[in-house]
């Protein structure tokens, strides 16, 4: 069989609930691996939260962060790294606008280093994964450089109305998506950038065709992903909407659901 790419979300995907890749999905994916494939991980996370299963897997590709917005090599320094951060004016606009709507906190990104709008001590406990350079304060005073994402919290009667907002002020300039329950978070990268875009650069650098990746997914920013492979998975636990999309459904990530389709797919032995 010709050498596939899969591609893993972490977040109600590869990772449990308890946050961990159970045994089975190792032994899995390692024998896939010895088969010939390849596999990646495509995150919405950056890459310092998501270094710790890149590790325990010990994979030897480039690893898609911030849905898209930033790819890069974690083991061969000479692959070029691609990041497309938001305009910084963008970004300045945006929190002015947000002075209308009612938020909780606004979370700017730039690589490992994170700005805090006001100190929440929730949120630290998940931005300060990887520990960080954390600064907390108005963002457009202390913030001088474009980041690589923007996060915006607030109540779920005011996610809606803030992306209204978003797509009829810069539609042509940014992209939004929300977070999965419980987290109540409108997540934004430059427009154009989605985690499709990011795989497409490793595919073709291995020069894997799209009717050889195999994705698998759960939300909202997975939606692009798995419509994009050629084999798009969406887990039990997934959103309808990414399961009206996807060639098919598997158990849910608490279920061993990639094992179940890369064991049938790719006819590993049990």
């Amino acid at each position: 069989m010709k050498p596939h790419l899969i591609v893993l979300d972490l977040d109600g995907t590869l990772l449990t609930d308890e946050k961990v890749i159970s045994e089975k999905t190792i032994q899995t994916l390692k024998k896939a691996e010895e088969q010939g494939h390849h596999i990646m991980i495509a995150t919405g996370r950056p890459y310092r939260a998501s270094e710790v299963y890149y590790r325990q897997l010990g994979l030897r590709t480039p690893i898609v962060n911030f849905n898209g917005a930033f790819v890069h090599h974690p083991t061969d320094p000479s692959w070029k790294t691609i990041h497309e951060p938001i305009s910084l004016p963008i970004v300045n606009d945006v929190v002015d606008a947000m002075q209308q709507f009612s938020f909780h906190n606004i979370v700017a990104e730039v690589m490992d280093d994170v700005y805090m709008h006001y100190h929440d001590e929730k949120l630290l406990d998940i931005f300060g994964f990887g520990d960080p350079t954390i600064r907390e304060g108005d963002i457009r005073q202390f913030l001088k450089e474009n980041p690589t994402s923007l996060l915006i919290q607030a109540d779920a009667e005011y996610v809606d109305p803030i992306r209204r907002h978003l797509g009829e002020v810069h539609a042509e300039a940014i992209d939004h998506r929300r977070w999965g329950a419980p987290w109540h978070v409108i997540e934004i990268v430059r427009h154009g950038l989605n985690k499709a875009v990011g795989i497409s650069h490793v595919s073709k650098w291995m020069d894997i065709p799209t009717e050889r990746i195999i994705a698998f997914g759960d939300e909202d920013n997975d939606l692009e992903m798995i419509d994009y492979a050629g084999v798009g998975v969406a887990m039990g636990n997934a959103i309808d909407r990414l399961k009206s999309i996807a060639n098919e459904v598997t158990e849910t990530n608490n279920e061993d659901g990639i094992a179940r389709v890369l064991e049938e797919r790719l006819r590993l032995k049990k």
